[in-house]
């Protein structure tokens, strides 16, 4: 519990400090949201309307600080202000309507990845040197290196343009979200399976290249000889001590994995247009909505850290170790 106790303190901390860089960076480039949104749209505004869209953003003349107290109690209150390119809807309305999607997609792949890959990697290890660990990380790698968006356009035109096996974008086939039925979920699962399948395959190299490389030390280990001394049947020796100690490296890159799901599959979104945080990002960054793009990457920020301090927390429970060096 102290060392959870220790993790928590220093996630909090470095919250604190992402919450304050996100506040006071676009505060330090020139210009600001309200001008920007003056000559995108050449709009001839006087000086009233200048200064009611500024207090519309949130942009005052009262100090910086005051304005920095005001964006935490606004932040405390999930108020991210009003969007720039979705003027006047709230910040939080477009983040609500994208972010279950985007978690829909972004765990399934991820999980996928990380389940897959880390039992290749380990099937790899355990027959080292046969046909299997010979070919299938390299051909893995070799999928992964490719320009990502570039594979997943290859991918959508022959599934969903030239084979017509799966659907050319959005996350359902009707107007509004389908119903919490089987048919319902059914849908939605259809359309998520291109995009899906393009994360996981593009993430599948590292995950078995580092499940290999972290077995073949494990099993090089005196207490897996002692194991199988004893006369554990090899399926036993394989899950129970191997697997299971060779997974706490995947298990820590799989925190960054989760925490990196809003920006790192923003390119498939794009790709299938997928209406997730992603594809809002892009929008954001396109029209230079500020406010936008300011909740999005503190979103970002917060997900990695709060994935991170899970992940922490599970090492402790599956590392003994952790737990004997916090007690010493």
């Amino acid at each position: 519990m102290l060392y959870i106790a220790k993790r928590l303190a220093f996630y909090v901390l470095a919250a604190f400090v992402a919450i304050t860089v996100n506040f006071f960076l676009p505060r330090l480039t020139p210009g600001d949201p309200a001008s920007t949104i003056v000559a995108t749209y050449s709009t001839t505004l006087n000086e009233e309307s200048l200064a009611a869209l500024r207090q519309a953003y949130g942009l005052t003349d009262d100090p910086l600080f005051q304005q920095y107290l005001t964006y935490l109690g606004n932040i405390l209150r999930g108020d991210f202000g009003r969007s720039l390119s979705n003027f006047p809807a709230q910040v939080s309305d477009i983040i609500a309507a994208g972010i279950g999607w985007s978690v829909l997609l972004g765990l399934t792949s991820v999980l996928l990845s990380f389940v897959i890959g880390s039992a290749l990697g380990a099937l790899a290890a355990w027959r080292r040197g046969g046909i299997f660990d010979r070919f299938a990380p390299p051909v893995l790698l070799f999928l992964g290196s490719f320009p990502y968006f570039f594979l997943a356009l290859l991918l959508f035109y022959i599934f969903c343009f030239k084979l017509k096996w799966f659907p050319m974008g959005n996350a359902y086939s009707s107007v509004n979200p389908p119903p919490f039925t089987l048919s319902g979920i059914g849908d939605v699962l259809y359309h998520l399976i291109a995009p899906a399948f393009t994360v996981v395959l593009v993430s599948l190299g590292p995950w078995t290249l580092n499940m290999r490389n972290a077995m073949i030390g494990v099993l090089s280990e005196d207490y897996l000889t002692l194991a199988e001394a004893k006369g554990l049947k090899p399926r036993r020796v394989l899950f129970s001590h191997a697997v299971r100690t060779a997974l706490l490296p995947n298990i820590t890159a799989l925190g960054a994995a989760i925490g990196g799901v809003f920006s790192g599959q923003l390119l498939t979104e794009i790709v299938f247009t997928y209406p997730g945080l992603g594809y809002s990002l892009m929008r954001a960054v396109s029209a230079v909505d500020y406010p936008l793009m300011q909740a999005l990457f503190l979103i970002i920020t917060l997900s990695v850290l709060a994935a991170n301090f899970l992940v922490d927390t599970l090492y402790v429970l599956l590392d003994p170790r952790v737990r004997a060096g916090q007690g010493a």
